[in-house]
């Protein structure tokens, strides 16, 4: 008789997020993680614009991000010491969405407000469309790629396992127990499952037999543009819609433009559609005294949303040891420490953070089971 490789937890994606919680969860658990692609981070994370916003998303989301800050600023060991470099965030509003502003400027009073003339200080490609803004100066550029290294190290340093190239085909619970079913003959036992397959987190769900969550993904376009060297754009804020119709910032030698769309798609390997590149330089022409006379590079990722916009973590009501990790859309390395933290308190049943009890009901898998 063949033995089964028994762990603790299994976590099922080897994203951002699955990795992180890996990391996190070993410290005290002994963990698997499993990628059905042939490394980690290759679809959402590893195509993410790699930007801390704190004023950006839900009150939920934001409340994580803020709580992601202080392990940015002075991180583990294992990690780089530079994974978050300081830059504003801009939010841009045309002569028609004032409103929009205000609305924005109550809800958010940190912010600071910005003229036509105080913009174009900043960013002097600013066109006359724009009639002001409002300025976060908390936000940042994060390290995406040392972001994931680091956490992978912490996964290796904690005697955490991470399988790449390995496909989940079936969810069985025996006992008190769950038998994890891969493509490669692979059979695995752990008392708890954590669901952190991004893109794909309801159909491993319903490998479970579990009814879907209504997950969705959304695809995400982004490319590169040229900028004159004469413009020093290195040191520009961010800038985004009022709307978040659009937003764009300094990559490197470039600027890195997106249409912030969210085009339902089923769960695969995004590629960017020339229509969204067209959108994108329209919606950054708009506002920008930029002519753009070619697009250096595109490309195009899957971000998954529940559908009131809110993360998904904690068990699932409906089976014992099986807990969700997913919905993270955009948000998924600004709020990581923070949620990687969350979820290993949940499985471990420890007490949470006193400010974070009252966003638990915004995040449970339980208001979206029916």
């Amino acid at each position: 008789m063949v033995s089964v490789p028994e762990f603790d937890v299994i976590v099922i994606g080897g994203g951002i997020a699955g990795v992180s919680a890996g990391a996190s969860l070993a410290a005290k658990q002994k963990v698997l993680v499993i990628e059905a692609e042939s490394q980690p981070g290759y679809h959402a994370s590893g195509r993410s614009a790699a930007y801390f916003a704190p004023a950006y998303g839900t009150a939920a989301v934001r409340r994580l991000t803020v709580d992601s800050h202080r392990f940015y600023r002075t991180p583990p060991a294992e990690f780089a010491r530079d994974l978050l470099k300081p830059r504003g965030s801009l939010f841009l509003a045309r002569q028609n969405e004032a409103g929009l502003l205000e609305d924005l400027a109550a809800n958010q009073p940190g912010l600071e407000r910005m003229s036509l003339e105080a913009i174009r200080a900043q960013v002097p490609i600013i066109d006359s469309n724009v009639s002001g803004g409002l300025l976060d100066l908390n936000g940042g550029d994060l390290d995406v790629h040392a972001i994931l290294q680091g956490y992978l190290k912490q996964l290796r340093a904690r005697g955490g396992t991470l399988q790449t190239d390995v496909r989940v085909l079936g969810l069985d619970r025996l006992g008190e127990h769950w038998q994890v079913r891969c493509g490669d003959g692979l059979v695995a036992s752990a008392r708890i499952i954590v669901n952190a397959a991004g893109a794909w987190a309801d159909e491993v769900g319903m490998l479970a037999g579990l009814a879907p969550l209504g997950l969705q993904p959304k695809r995400r376009t982004a490319c590169l543009i040229e900028v004159p060297e004469a413009l020093n754009h290195a040191k520009w804020p961010m800038c985004v819609g009022i709307q978040e119709d659009y937003y764009f910032k300094a990559e490197g030698a470039h600027l890195l433009v997106s249409p912030a769309d969210e085009t339902l798609s089923a769960p695969c390997d995004a590629q960017p559609e020339d229509l969204d590149i067209a959108l994108a330089i329209d919606r950054f022409q708009r506002v920008c005294n930029l002519p753009v006379k070619r697009v250096q590079f595109r490309w195009a990722g899957l971000r998954t949303f529940a559908p009131d916009g809110n993360f998904v973590v904690g068990a699932d009501p409906r089976l014992a040891g099986y807990f969700w990790f997913a919905g993270q859309g955009g948000y998924g390395y600004q709020s990581a420490p923070a949620m990687a933290d969350l979820i290993c308190r949940l499985v471990l049943a420890e007490a949470v953070p006193t400010h974070q009890v009252a966003i638990l009901p915004q995040l449970a898998p339980a208001r979206l089971v029916n």
